[in-house]
């Protein structure tokens, strides 16, 4: 079984990705459990000292300005997260409501939350048996945390709302009581410590992130097949060309395709062709795919930065017994990323539909009949899953209009600019649905299309991919219903049936 030790400073997305898909255990290093103790020790001297301190002795937003007295510290912190779950939409998957649980954690683990350990017991308890919250997917505006889905993450915490147990959602007071838990009552602040961050859109970027480097992976292998069958040339991937424009994206996407058609027949076969140059979707794979590949490192790396932080607020200092107010529960800096990141994936979509479409039109000087079929007329071929591919596509691009540049003021204007980063990401898991579509179909074409160059084999590596592919679907010689070809090709490609093939610098 998996243990991993969280501190609050340690995650990284394969580490996330190991635990939630191996069902993983967490555990508390002996530090993290010493400073969370501290600033539980730090918040105790700031209320016996009656201060004013925002969240702590005072109500919400617009309610800042009204003093709790300290026999109703308790009630205030339990109604926050009663009064905050209104949650939309539909019931968030568990990988996404367990992620959160494993980033709250860890941010809370840093020590200027004023969280008590024995709260954050009960959630690690709750990881751990796989009790998981049931949380939904819209209402957040990602401003002062994703306030909505980590309410509804929080609840069973007081033994309230409702869990996933045993693969249903049931009452959280009645699985409780058969695993014998007991319901928390918060001591001052932890109803806003653990509300108030951006673990919703983090989970959700962090998800998204390995799903997009199985689609760039993905890219490079259906493009190199898409070439093969094409008959296209190898001389837009020569090494020299992208030493002279160095963005690291193009030399690791080139070399990715290289390696993949290496000593292929097909290739050999057509180096006297008279044709001089192949369209863009061919020609510029390292260009267009490379600068994606730049971008996922580049979210990859706000987004490991995100989830080892501390974005709650007030945030306690143990040093100087201060309770500082700021904006670090602000999504702006993962808004920003998952709306780009959202055009990246749809340009994936977008190139691989172009690259499909090519193959389907019995293009001058090579041996493919018009939509890969023997007998058209009589057979449509492939002709109509370019249409679904189309169809995606241009959902992606509706979806990609990014959601960072509005806002709508909450709180009578005292949160009056927010950055709707749950929108972002709810997008971009659309778009990543669809591409993982988009990327099947063109596997789907590009197998058909090496098909027609027999006897002639490609190349090793991708003559051991067609037959991964073969056992499962077979050539297709006449008519029949392509969705079942098209669901089991997607299935693989998200089930990483090709990962042996993966480049090694796309991690």
């Amino acid at each position: 079984m998996k243990i991993l030790k969280i501190d609050g400073s340690n995650l990284t997305i394969d580490k996330v990705s190991s635990i939630i898909n191996d069902d993983g255990k967490l555990k508390i290093t002996p530090g993290a459990k010493r400073k969370v103790i501290e600033s539980e020790k730090t918040i105790n001297k700031i209320v016996a000292k009656k201060g004013t301190v925002y969240g702590v002795n005072t109500g919400f937003g617009e309610f800042s300005s009204v003093s709790i007295p300290s026999s109703k510290l308790r009630e205030l912190q339990e109604n926050l997260i009663r009064s905050h779950c209104v949650g939309c939409g539909v019931v968030i998957d568990t990988k996404i409501s367990k992620t959160m649980m494993l980033l709250r954690l860890n941010s809370l683990l840093k020590g200027h939350s004023g969280i008590r350990i024995e709260t954050l017991n009960l959630m690690i308890e709750l990881f751990n048996r796989n009790i998981i919250p049931v949380v939904f997917s819209k209402g957040s505006v990602g401003a002062s945390g994703d306030l909505v889905p980590l309410a509804h993450m929080a609840l069973p915490l007081l033994g309230e709302g409702e869990v996933h147990y045993k693969g249903k959602i049931q009452e959280t007071s009645k699985v409780f009581k058969k695993e014998k838990l007991k319901a928390l009552k918060l001591g001052p602040k932890e109803g806003l410590a653990l509300i108030n961050g951006t673990q919703y859109m983090s989970a959700n970027a962090v998800l998204a992130l390995l799903d997009i480097r199985t689609l760039i992976n993905m890219a490079g292998i259906t493009s190199s097949m898409t070439i093969e069958g094409y008959q296209g040339t190898l001389v837009p991937f020569d090494k020299r060309l992208h030493d002279l424009r160095p963005h690291p994206g193009q030399n690791v996407v080139s070399t990715h395709i290289r390696s993949l058609v290496k000593g292929s027949e097909i290739q050999d076969s057509h180096k006297e062709c008279k044709r001089i140059q192949d369209p863009y979707s061919l020609r510029c794979i390292p260009q267009v795919h490379g600068a994606i590949f730049d971008t996922y490192i580049y979210v990859k790396s706000v987004v490991e930065r995100e989830i080892n932080s501390v974005t709650d607020n007030p945030i306690i200092f143990n040093d100087t017994c201060e309770a500082l107010s700021g904006g670090n529960f602000h999504g702006e800096p993962l808004a920003l990323v998952l709306d780009f990141i959202a055009m990246a994936v749809t340009e994936i979509g977008s190139i691989s539909e172009r690259r499909g479409e090519l193959l389907l039109r019995a293009p001058q000087g090579t041996d493919l009949p018009m939509f890969l079929t023997e007998v058209g007329g009589l057979n449509s071929g492939l002709m109509i899953a370019q249409y679904a591919a189309a169809s995606l596509v241009n959902h992606c691009k509706v979806l990609s209009h990014p959601a960072c540049v509005d806002t709508i003021p909450t709180s009578a204007d005292k949160e009056d600019h927010v950055s709707m980063g749950a929108t972002s990401a709810i997008k971009l898991n659309e778009i990543i649905d669809n591409v993982f579509r988009i990327i099947a179909i063109e596997l789907m074409i590009s197998a058909q299309a090496i098909e027609f160059h027999r006897p002639l084999k490609t190349s090793i590596e991708i003559e051991k991919i067609m037959k991964i592919i073969r056992k499962e679907v077979k050539v297709l010689k006449r008519d029949r219903m392509l969705k079942p070809d098209i669901d089991i090709l997607e299935k693989m490609v998200r089930d990483n049936m090709f990962s042996k093939f993966y480049s090694k610098e796309i991690k």
